[in-house]
Parts: structure tokens; sequence; C-alpha cells
């Protein structure tokens, strides 16, 4: 849900998501002069509760002194930014932002102006389309303060798993519990080996669902790990191994749901049916509920569980999803890997290319070389992107290495681009915020394995790509992966674009503490002008006009 209130010359942008609600932030230059900042103030309907929003800065002069990690009211302490999120909202709850623009000192802040907006949250379940990521960041200041840093296995009454999963397994628990006698799914799966999931399809088998997997195999990793936990969970009959075409890998993380024999939905995403798929790094979840598209999938199921070479495999998913020319029908359609050419990596090339807006996207292996052209020569003057390492992986040292450093570099240096590299809180020294540490759920990619696209996600026409496919050569000709598109699907587009500030802010920021000098004293917040690099040519007047959604 989004919605606009202007109320004073200050205005207010709105987007709801399921545990996210974005706010946008103007007001005329001219009337900045002694702003201090912006408070927050959120009412919940159902509680009838009300409570100002919370950041990690105050001010020199009335800093109350509180210990590290501790969050200070924004009445008190303002928001100097014009864009803030409130990562605490609950799905399908209705609550009202009033926002105020603070003047004064800090010591004797007033109310200039403010606005009220009134937003509900999405609930997962609704409409067609149910969308589920997981926290995705277990290093962080709530998990450090929930759990103390502790592993999530040490954690008494799972309840470290259960904020991890943020509630992904419960989705996914629910979907394979509600199949019933003579139901049936089919299940095509990378790392399939996290034991209480096969174990539930072991029981929905034993009701009379009728189950059948088809799993990677075609190397080691992680087809021993896999099969080794069908056997310990007694399910081997009804899985088959994904081996031809051995060079490559089967990518794809999707089960299709049957009732009396017709596909009717399909639950589909980057998370993998592992314990770090599920609970680590993050990942989403996507179940369309549309009749066509499980079909679609159930198809490409089938030619997978007969385990082709990877040629054949080619010609058959070509006729399966034809890559549409300019931009995709509204509504969903889908594209399956592999694919003869490159014809798909580069259909997403020239949507993004062509965003007027916004481009925002994740990257989990560095950034494809169609997709640095992207961000060089777009159109959009707003470009966001999330990458889990500043390159592909490559040797140390290596002059590719350097190279793709300098280009990525390059990118960063152009104003309408704005990056963010994983990373976490390695000591207590900066800010006053809290050492962090990771799970160790994951090795191969620690932080980002989302693989979504956001064109102009703002807009009432904005176009969502999601999936298991990464934006790469290797993705399109030679991996079996997926990818959903959606257009014109504004609750779509509000889920997805809320969950990528979420974890853009989140590592953008411990990205930047590499730049810090820990022996310097926490910078508190300005006393002066801080609000004039959001106006004129900046990059931060272009973030303010976009999610204000302001000329």
């Amino acid at each position: 849900m989004r919605t606009t209130r202007t109320s004073g010359g200050l205005r207010v942008h709105a987007v709801a998501g399921t545990y996210i609600v974005m706010l946008g932030f103007d007001m005329p230059q001219q009337k900045c002069t002694g702003l201090r900042g912006f408070s927050i103030r959120r009412l919940d309907h159902e509680n009838n509760t009300a409570k100002f929003l919370e950041g990690m800065k105050a001010f020199a002069e009335t800093d109350p002194g509180f210990p590290a990690g501790a969050r200070y009211p924004t009445n008190r302490h303002p928001i100097q930014s014009f864009q803030w999120s409130d990562y605490s909202a609950q799905p399908g709850k209705t609550y009202t932002y009033t926002v105020a623009a603070l003047k004064g000192s800090p010591s004797d802040l007033k109310v200039h102006v403010q606005t009220a907006v009134e937003v509900t949250t999405e609930s997962p379940e609704s409409g067609d389309h149910d969308v589920y990521f997981n926290a995705g960041i277990a290093a962080s200041q709530e998990y450090a303060r929930r759990f103390g840093n502790r592993s999530p296995e040490d954690v008494p009454n799972n309840q470290a798993f259960v904020w991890l999963s943020r509630g992904l397994y419960e989705a996914l628990e629910g979907y394979v519990k509600s199949c019933e006698k003579g139901d049936g799914l089919r299940i095509a799966a990378y790392e399939f080996h996290y034991e209480p999931f096969l174990k539930l399809l072991k029981q929905a088998q034993q009701s009379g669902v009728d189950v059948k997997v088809v799993y990677d195999h075609r190397k080691p990793k992680p087809g021993e790990t896999s099969r080794a936990a069908i056997g310990a969970t007694g399910i081997g009959a009804f899985c088959t191994p994904r081996k031809e075409g051995r060079s490559y890998i089967s990518h794809n993380k999707f089960i299709v749901k049957l009732k009396k024999g017709k596909p009717v939905s399909v639950w589909t995403g980057g998370a993998n049916f592992s314990n770090g798929g599920i609970f680590g790094h993050s990942n989403v979840a996507h179940v369309v509920e549309e009749t066509d598209i499980a079909g679609s999938f159930l198809a490409y199921w089938n030619a997978l569980a007969a385990d082709p070479q990877t040629p054949a495999l080619r010609d058959t998913v070509e006729g399966l999803s034809a890559v549409p020319a300019g931009k995709p029908a509204k509504g969903t359609s889908v594209l399956f890997s592999p694919r003869n050419g490159l014809d798909a990596l580069n259909w997403y090339a020239q949507l993004a290319l062509n965003a007027k807006e916004g481009l925002l996207m994740t990257f989990a292996f560095g950034i494809n070389k169609t997709f640095k052209n992207v961000y060089r020569n777009g159109n959009a003057p707003f470009r966001m992107a999330l990458l889990e390492k500043p390159s592909r992986p490559l040797k140390k040292d290596s002059p590719a290495l350097k190279q793709e450093l300098k280009e990525i570099q390059q990118l960063r240096n152009m104003p309408e681009n704005t990056f963010a590299i994983g990373e976490f809180i390695r000591n207590n020294k900066i800010d006053g915020w809290l050492k962090e540490r990771l799970t160790n759920l994951n090795t191969n990619v620690r932080y980002v394995h989302n693989k979504f696209m956001l064109i102009d996600p703002l807009s009432n026409d904005p176009i969502v790509v999601a999936g298991s496919a990464n934006f790469s050569d290797a993705s399109t000709k030679n991996n079996d992966k997926n990818m959903v598109i959606t257009r014109g699907n504004t609750r779509v587009a509000d889920i997805y674009l809320g969950e990528f500030m979420r974890l853009y802010s989140h590592h953008a920021f411990r990205e930047s503490l590499k730049w810090r000098d820990p022996s310097k004293p926490p910078k508190p917040l300005e006393t002066g002008d801080w609000w004039k690099d959001y106006f004129g040519g900046t990059e931060r007047s272009v973030r303010r006009q976009f999610f204000a959604r302001s000329s």
C-alpha cells in the first residue's frame, strides 16, 4: 500500500510492505532554514498505542549518555535525512505516522510543521502473490541485543531460528501441510538437505500426498550432502538426482502444488531447502497462485525430471518460455534456463536500461558486464545495487580482479549510482554500536543471496524480476534456473522495495565503517545546515525526490 499527504508544505510519501513501512519526506528548500531534523510518531490502531520511532544518534548538547547499542527517540534526537523506514511494523496492521519537521535548539526543539499518513501493511498471504523474506541479517544489532551473539543452535527453544526465518520456513511448512490426500507436490531443488523439511515431505507422502523431487547431483557439492540427507530421512523412493550436464548446476528451488492432478500454484524464489538458505544469508520465497504460471513450472519440472542433456533442455526451455518483444505483458510471466543464447539476459538489461525513475538490483556474484553497461548508461536518474562482494570470484591479486575492482569503483563514482556491499560490525568502537557476528550457516555467500531487479518500483507500472537466476551468462545459458516477472503489481513491488531498502541500509552503513577511524569519538547529530546537501544536483537530492515522489 502507498499513500501521499502534504500539510504546510511538508510532503510525506508512505509505502507499506509486510514488515516495513518506508517514509519519504520533502519540503521547500526555503522552509528548511533552521531545520534540525524530523521526528516520527507511530500510532498502532489495533492496540491504540503510540510511540516515537527511534534512531541511533543524539545531539552532543543533550546526549543522555546511553550505553552502546542504545536508541534515541526522534522527538528529542531527530532524523537528519529525508527518508526513513519503520522496520518494526507487523503484517496486516494499520498505522498512522505523524512526521514533524523540528526547529529550535537541541534543548528546545519545536514542531515547525507536521503531516500524518495512515497505511495498512500487507499480509503475505493476500492476493495471488505471497512474498516471504527471511531476516537475512543475523549479523545485526537486533540479533546481538536479543541473543547476545550466540550461535543460533545455542539459543534455547529454537528462538534464534524463528527470528532468522521471519516467517519464511513457517510459510514453507504451511505450503506443504495445506496439501490433502490425493494432492501432489513437484519439487526441483539445488541444496536439498534441511532435514526437518525432508521429514515434513515424508509425512506428507505417508498421508497420501503424491510427492516427487528432482534434485541437483551434477557435482559433489551439494549433491552428496543432499543424497546423505535423503538417505537419513528415508525419502529416496520419490527423489530423482539430476546428473546430466555435469559441468553445470541445477539451481532451481521451486515446488508446484497439484489439486486433482492439476497445477494450482508454485513456490519459487532464491531460498534453498537448506539450513543456510532458510536461516542464513538473505533470501526470498515467492508463491504465485495462478494456474497458468503453475502449469508452466510443471512442464519445466517434467523436463528436468527426465534428466536431459543440456543442449536438448535448452530447446525445450525456449519452447516453454519465449523472451518477449519489448516490455513484458501486464500481470505475471516466466522465463526458464538454460537457453541457447543470452537473449533473456539481454532482455533483462534492456528493461533496466529503459527504467525511467529508478533501478534497484541485487548481485550475489559481482556485476555481469551486461549490467555494468546498464549502470554506466541507464536512463534512470536513481540507480541502486546491493552486492555480496565487489567482484565475481577471482584469484586474489590477479589482473582480472584488479580490473574488476577498478570498474566497480568507476561505477560507484557516478552520482546516479549508489552501491552497498555486504558487511558486518566487527568491534564495539564506532558510534556506540554493538559488535556483531555471523551465524556461519553459509560459507560461499554470507550476506546477499537474493536475485531480483526492481524497475520504477514506485510508479503505477512497476516491473519486478525475481527468482533463482543470477544475472549472468552462465545462469542464462548453462544452469537450470527460473525467473518470475510481474508487471503492474504495486503490492508486489512495495514488498520487494521495502525489503531491498532494509537490506541495503543495513549493509551500506556497515560497509561505511571501513573508512571510519574507530579512535575518533562518535559523530553526533549536526546543529548546522545538514539539509543543504539534499537539494541541488546532488545524489541525496535525487534520493529525496525519488522516495518522496516529488518533482
